[in-house]
């Protein structure tokens, strides 16, 4: 496919994750070696990535990340209620996603322990108590890179999202994985499939004049 099919055909894959197949781990080093080429604040390639293959460890995190996904859609819903609905105008092509993105996005929930492949990139440091200046090139030294791993994996046929729920919880998957926890941030869940169905489409957005400026706001 051509770069721009790749950059707006990749989509966030949840309900269309194939569980039932197998995926290479020589599918995923090759989507490793492409995501450090990415660029990474001061050439200090701070970035460990994780690969979780392994049943019982995929259950943990994918318990972990039910429960904050309920958590979260909970918190979610009364945020909405309180402000009297989700603030889109019926024009809005946010209004009707939303729906489809929720629904999509509890199947992942209920599922992610079925995941074949679960890759966890970590960046070396804390945000915690940080400036934002900090924190903002912390993962902006692994989000790149992560988003690289995702373009990767979409050229080999593989489905991906990236989640990061599982964070309200990191401490404990960090001591389960045996992550240094106080040295290393884990920055996403990156749930790993070959997808099913036909292939994806670019999505509608919000019209660019109302997100775009020029010279000042």
């Amino acid at each position: 496919m051509t770069p721009e099919e790749l950059l707006t055909t990749t989509r966030s894959v949840r309900r269309r994750l194939d569980v039932s197949r197998n995926v290479p781990a020589a599918l995923i080093n090759e989507c490793v070696e492409i995501a450090v080429q990415a660029p990474t604040g001061g050439n200090r390639q701070g970035w460990q990535w994780l690969v979780v293959t392994d049943a019982e460890k995929r259950r943990l995190i994918g318990d972990r990340y039910r429960e904050s996904w309920y958590a979260y859609a909970a918190e979610q819903a009364a945020a909405a209620a309180a402000a009297g609905g989700p603030g889109y105008a019926e024009s809005d092509p946010r209004l009707a996603q939303t729906m489809r993105i929720v629904t999509s996005a509890r199947y992942l929930a209920d599922h992610m322990h079925e995941v074949p492949v679960m890759v966890i990139p970590c960046i070396e440091g804390r945000a915690e108590g940080q400036p934002n200046m900090t924190a903002a090139a912390l993962y902006g030294s692994i989000a790149p890179a992560a988003w690289s791993f995702m373009l990767a994996a979409r050229l080999r046929g593989l489905g991906s999202t990236y989640t990061t729920l599982h964070l309200r919880y990191e401490q404990e998957i960090a001591e389960a994985l045996n992550v240094e926890y106080a040295r290393y941030s884990q920055a996403a869940l990156l749930p790993v499939a070959y997808y099913t169905g036909e292939n994806f489409q670019p999505v509608e957005r919000i019209p660019l004049e109302s997100i775009m400026h020029w010279e000042r706001w």
